[in-house]
């Protein structure tokens, strides 16, 4: 097992928040043999524990632990990670980067030399193998070094407490996820990723989504004293928290009991060890383009050997010329060229602000033809700025600003922008006032099936007041009363339709409404809950404003220029999204409410979703959803999003975009991290992720076209010639001098051209290809076999030396300069140039193969030197041949695109 499937491992089970996982499906989550014994008993051990024998038994205590305590835990228990996500081993990775189809042909035909004494033409496969191997190990260390280098900059962190100072000061502290040692006080709440396996002490409202270890849909509470009389699997203890689990809602502090292998996630993931990965689209389009070449490598192969075998007799020559264009047809340098042009794309994507978790998704970046976002922050400042506070009627009211400010001073969950407003409108005097004369009594945390959160304050001994912010409708769902001015009046039909009326029209404004609403409750010792929340009493709205981006409509521009259809997913208003849509410049359209989903079955949904631009009201899992219909229409869909509530639908997308300042859950999900949250560094991910897309397909189509040339060649040659017309020695040296030049393919530039529409994996294009441009090397090919047949006389086997000194001279010149024919639709070196690397890589090819026939090397390698008449006829041919080459580009282009 590698470290790329843990890793694979350790993104994917934490964000199967519906379905259960694969890697549970053939035992039960509920049975206590799930885990193993040991660490079972003592998760139920822990799990009963009283809380004073928990902080003895971890060596801790409720101000947290110092620095002497963490550096004793670090030293039994080392670091919080799972231990399979250690680097591989040097040799390990050298077999990794050995262990590929090709390189695997390519032994074997090594031995087959080898087993016919053949031993330079073994010499020659092996060293072909051994610079394939090294330098996509060497691309691969350096790609892995600079990625580890980048998620380090995303990476996860944990709130915890520390005593600080040798005076006992202990302090919430945020620190990376990996420094969490067994006996922390770690504070948890909505958006949250379980950081390790943990025993709750304190709860408000905790509700974790653990799907991904139980199977088990809908999140279950979790509490710091057990409601269960008998705990017999730890799995479903209410007191217990394990790693890669996340907080959907709630509040809590809680214990690290185990961390990293000693956690249960832990211990999965040494036991999955021989489940294989589904292969994503990236893996799925390399493999059947490395199928199709090694396909018509093996049915070639036989006819090259059939064909001369019964024109020349001698079989056995004919199998080592066989032997020999079995090795030319072999791309080697495929996984090197696919892994350098992805290390390089990920570098440079890093420095505009795009950080790639995993290499495999800039194929995706580049192909993704729908981008669905969230409003909030993308095509807005993600500045919220409270604009109004006022009543029922539409006035300005002090009051809810005070309800309002109460609300989000005492709340201790899932902190927003609109809480940070509020308090931020509150001058520092007021504030210092409200702190006086009110204190906190409970809360009950926001989630997204309430919309809403409460805070239970007071002022004085004898009463309690409940004050309630949230949308709209669900604030409207449990009020029975409303303030006009002094008075309470109940909620009739008519005040309703007032009430639409002006949040209505503050909508229109392009604002954001959050109604506010309070009740008076008698004192009274014990919890509040989500019951509580009923006949309420409306008291106004604040309304919120977040403007557009400056950079936000010249971004659609330009995204829409790339090809890219943008669609917005949100949770807010219809009239806000239609409203802010209109200002950036983006036709809305008639916009869609998350309540006609819900009557939708999934077909009319995918086709209303092919034509709808925007989304309102939605919930997690209709944005969910909707990103998966449109993926099974055929699309490549990208999500960007911040929120818990976006995870689903990060998952379900081909590419998942967060930014550096998400939740965790958010940055787990996602494939992509963006250090700014805006559609322009996206914009420039995307040409770069195209770029990237374009040069690995350079190499496939040189290699496929070349490849297919050279066969169709030498079956014609082998045909006609009364000896071979080129020796398995030359096929080899000619093989290994042009895998060299293609080493600075990664480096290449693309036209603009080319990466301006969504590129994919196209293998029927593939083949197309190679049809096209194969023969017309062949027509050159057989060009030079008449030159040195008619006119220097290379027409008996006394003479077959110069015949094949011509034709090894002419092919690797061709072959060498079809890398800039191919890499470009316009013309090569006068309205395109290669990236200087390429063009000094095929220019040294280019020169040692002039220089061989003349050189001391030409007798043993069986060449002779060329008449100096011949290079005026190679002049023309290769003149020619690009001549021809870019007439049959203008013809291909316009019958079929240029990808």
């Amino acid at each position: 097992m590698t470290r790329r499937l843990f890793s694979q491992l350790i993104r994917r089970l934490p964000h199967r928040l519906v379905a259960r996982d694969p890697l549970l499906d053939t035992r039960s989550a509920h049975q206590a043999g799930t885990m193993p014994p040991g660490l079972a008993e003592q998760c139920l051990k822990v799990a009963q524990m009283p809380e004073s024998e928990l902080w003895q038994a971890f060596n801790s205590h409720p101000e947290g632990l110092n620095a002497e305590a963490v550096a004793q835990a670090r030293a039994q228990y080392g670091f919080n990670r799972i231990p399979e996500e250690a680097p591989t081993p040097w040799w390990g990775h050298l077999w990794l980067c050995y262990r590929n189809p090709f390189n695997l042909l390519l032994t074997v035909l090594a031995i087959i030399s080898y087993s016919t004494e053949d031993l330079f033409a073994t010499g020659v496969i092996l060293l072909m193998v051994a610079i394939s191997t090294l330098l996509n190990f060497v691309q691969e260390a350096r790609s892995t070094k600079a990625a580890d280098a980048l998620k380090a900059m995303v990476s996860n962190k944990a709130t915890v407490l520390r005593t600080v100072d040798e005076l006992g000061t202990t302090r919430w502290c945020e620190i990376p996820c990996d420094q969490l040692v067994p006996g922390d006080i770690v504070k948890l709440s909505a958006g949250d990723m379980i950081p390790a396996d943990l025993r709750v002490v304190q709860a408000r409202d905790l509700f974790i989504a653990q799907a991904s270890l139980t199977g088990e849909s809908l999140p279950v509470e979790k509490a710091a004293h057990s409601r269960q009389a008998e705990q017999r699997n730890p799995l479903e203890s209410d007191t217990l928290c394990f790693m890669g689990t996340t907080v959907v809602s709630g509040t809590a502090q809680a214990m690290v009991i185990a961390t990293g292998g000693n956690t249960w996630f832990g211990q999965l993931a040494g036991r999955v060890t021989q489940q294989e990965n589904e292969p994503n689209a990236f893996q799925k389009g390399i493999s059947r383009v490395s199928m199709l070449l090694i396909r018509f490598m093996l049915v070639m192969a036989p006819v090259v050997l059939l064909i001369n075998g019964y024109t020349k007799g001698d079989w056995w020559e004919a199998a080592l010329f066989a032997l020999s264009v079995a090795v030319g047809l072999t791309p080697e340098m495929l996984p090197m060229i696919v892994t350098s042009t992805l290390a390089r794309g990920a570098v440079k994507l890093s420095r505009q602000k795009v950080i790639v978790k995993h290499l495999d998704a800039i194929q995706n970046f580049g192909a993704m033809d729908i981008l669905c976002t969230d409003k909030t922050g993308t095509l807005t400042q993600d500045r919220i700025i409270l604009e109004t506070h006022t009543d029922t009627a539409g006035e300005v009211s002090n009051r809810v600003l005070h309800l309002a400010w109460l609300n989000s001073h005492y709340q201790t969950g899932l902190k927003n922008l609109l809480d940070t407003a509020v308090l931020e409108r509150v001058d520092e005097f007021q504030a210092r006032a409200n702190v006086e004369h009110w204190h906190k009594v409970d809360e009950i945390p926001f989630d997204f099936e309430r919309r809403r959160m409460s805070v239970v304050v007071s002022e004085a001994p004898d009463a309690h007041l409940l004050i309630c912010k949230g949308a709209l409708q669900e604030m409207l769902d449990v009020c029975t009363h409303v303030r006009q001015g002094e008075e309470i009046v109940p909620l009739s039909e008519a005040l309703l339709v007032r009430i639409r009326q002006v949040t209505d029209d503050l909508n229109r404004q392009g604002l954001r409404v959050v109604a506010v609403a309070s009740k008076f409750l008698v004192a009274r010792e014990g919890d509040y809950s989500r019951a509580d929340e009923s006949d309420l009493i409306l008291d106004g709205y604040i309304a919120f404003l977040d403007p557009p981006k400056e950079s936000t409509a010249p971004a659609l521009k330009a995204l829409h220029a790339s090809g890219i259809t943008v669609k917005i997913l949100t949770g807010d208003s219809e009239l806000v999204a239609a409203k802010v849509c209109r200002e950036v410049g983006l036709d809305a359209g008639s916009v869609i409410t998350g309540s006609r989903i819900e009557n939708l079955d999934d077909m009319a949904l995918a086709e209303l979703a092919r034509h709808t631009v925007v989304f309102a009201r939605l919930t997690p899992l209709h944005k969910e959803r909707i990103v998966r219909l449109l993926r099974q229409g055929g699309h490549v869909v990208g999500f960007m999003g911040d929120g818990i509530n976006d995870a689903p639908a990060l998952r379900a997308a081909d590419i998942g975009i967060s930014v550096d300042g998400a939740v965790d859950i958010a940055r787990e999900a996602a494939d992509i991290i963006l250090l700014e949250k805006s559609l322009m560094v996206l914009e420039a991910g995307v040409i770069e992720g195209r770029r990237t897309f374009a040069n690995m397909l350079k190499y496939i189509k040189m290699t496929a076209s070349s490849n297919f040339g050279n066969v169709f060649s030498v079956l014609v040659a082998s045909a006609f010639l009364p000896f071979l017309p080129m020796l398995p020695l030359h096929l080899l040296i000619q093989n290994l001098l042009y895998d060299v030049s293609q080493v600075a393919i990664p480096f290449d530039n693309v036209d603009d051209e080319q990466i301006q529409k969504p590129q994919r994996w196209n293998p029927a294009d593939l083949g197309r290809f190679m049809v096209f441009f194969g023969p017309i090397s062949s027509i050159f090919d057989i060009l030079t076999f008449c030159l040195m047949w008619f006119v220097f006389h290379a027409s008996v086997p006394e003479a077959q030396t110069l015949f094949q000194s011509g034709w090894f001279v002419e092919g690797l010149l061709s072959q060498t300069l079809i890398v800039h024919m191919i890499r470009t639709r316009r013309v090569p070196f006068l309205q395109s140039r290669a990236a200087w690397p390429l063009m000094a890589m095929t220019l040294v090819v280019m020169c040692i193969g002039l220089w061989l026939p003349f050189s001391p090397l030409a007798s043993y390698l069986q060449l002779q030197a060329l008449p100096l008449s011949y290079f005026p006829w190679l002049v023309g041919i290769l003149a020619g041949y690009m001549a021809l080459t870019q007439l049959v580009k203008g013809v291909f282009t316009r019958r079929y695109g240029w990808q």
